[in-house]
Parts: C-alpha cells; structure tokens; sequence
C-alpha cells in the first residue's frame, strides 16, 4: 500500500526540503548527541523508546529536527505525520487527534502552544495513551524546559516527564556564521566569513530568519550574475 507524501499529510502542513538532518549545524559533543539520538528515533530503534521530547530557545532548531525526523522517518517507509500545534490551537482538539494513533511516527511541534487548555491536555493525554497501548513513536518539541511546561493535567505532565528528553542550545554569532557558511556551501554558493558576520550585523538573529535571507540572497545572486560580496550584500538589504 503506497504512503502518502510527507508534505501532504492529514492536513496538508508543509514541510522544508532544507530541514535534514545533513543541513543541522551542531556545535558541541551534546548537540551531536542529540542529533544521533534524533536520526536515530526516526528509524525507530528500539533503544530509544517510543517517546522522545526536545526543547530548546526559539530560533534554536527544534521545528527544523523535527521536520528532519519527519522526512527521514518517511524515506525509511515510516507512515509518519508532522503537526505544528501552534497552528491548530483554534481546530477542535478532538478532531485533530483523532485517528492519529494509527500513525507509526508522530511529530508535534510547538507544544507549550497548548499547555494550559484543557481541552487540548485531555486530547493529548488520551492519544498519548491510545498511541502507547499500539506502540507508536511520539515525537514533541517545546520552548519550555519539558518540567516547567504549564500544564495543568498531571497525568500528561507525567507522560511527558516519561519521555527521552533532549535540550537544543542556540547558536551562539561564532555558531550561526558558520551554520550560514555551510548552508551557502550546500546550495552551491560561496559565502565569505566577511560577508557572514556583516549579515549577522544588520539581520535578524534567528537562525529561521536568517536561512530566509539566505534564500533571498541566493536569488539575488544567481539573478544579477554577482557574488555575495559585503558590497552586494549591502545594497540588497538597503532595498528591503
């Protein structure tokens, strides 16, 4: 029976063709731990268990991880499903759970969007149970500490506390120059130090934001035939 593709499941989320694995800058022993734990989850070894959290600051990388583990764990014949929580918080909850224990790997993205509702903590603790007595993977990523999320039901908090918990740190300027410098280096373009930490200087800090310049710029680039010197770059980002 054929899978459906990842970028069209359930209701129809988009995924990023750039959110791999391969495209995740990590910058320490624990980072790569973390990321070899995650690669590893979305080929579901049984080692790991069948819950795994991450959190970590905004701008840190989790929806891109859990993005790659979506695409990963559908290219090793996972029937898998990617939910940005924080995009559903006005859907019923009932609804959008519904059915999605017969999902082998769940990722939910943005969960202290519903810590605190009610409706959505009973949603997620009974799918977290109906999941559990299948032996499905869950996947969830948070901006709060996974202890300190508001949550009001304590057999979700208990459920989520039981859980393989990994923390993301954020890149610090040395670490998004080069996250930047290697994610140029992929699409083909050559990205000079210089040009790096002047984009860091005038741009916004997130590493989301940041790749979306970088996008833009690369347009620009192959568009007026020039390389990204600081010159080009500034006069770019003196026309947004």
């Amino acid at each position: 029976m054929n899978q459906p593709d990842p970028v069209q499941l359930f209701l129809k989320v988009s995924l990023s063709d750039d959110a791999t694995f391969a495209n995740f800058y990590y910058h320490s022993p624990a980072q790569q731990q973390a990321v070899v734990a995650l690669a590893a989850f979305a080929r579901r070894d049984p080692r790991l268990g069948t819950n795994l959290a991450i959190w970590g600051a905004s701008g840190a990388g989790l929806t891109h991880l859990l993005q790659a583990v979506t695409h990963a764990a559908f290219k090793a014949g996972c029937h898998v499903q990617y939910l940005p929580l924080r995009d559903l918080i006005d859907q019923a909850p009932e609804r959008v759970c519904d059915g999605l224990e017969q999902v082998e790997m769940l990722c939910l993205d943005d969960l202290d969007a519903i810590s605190g509702q009610p409706a959505w903590e009973q949603a997620l603790f009974h799918l977290f149970n109906r999941r559990r007595d299948t032996g499905k993977h869950l996947i969830v990523a948070a901006h709060t500490p996974i202890a300190a999320l508001d949550v009001g039901l304590a057999d979700l908090q208990s459920r989520l506390l039981g859980s393989l918990i990994y923390h993301i740190d954020s890149l610090d300027d040395a670490g998004k120059e080069q996250a930047l410098i290697r994610r140029a280096n992929a699409r083909g373009l050559d990205l000079p130090g210089e040009t790096a930490r002047f984009i860091l200087t005038r741009a916004p800090r997130t590493t989301q934001d940041l790749f979306q310049l970088l996008n833009r710029l690369d347009n620009a680039s192959l568009q007026h035939q020039r390389k990204l010197t600081v010159p080009f770059v500034r006069g770019l980002l003196g026309e947004v």
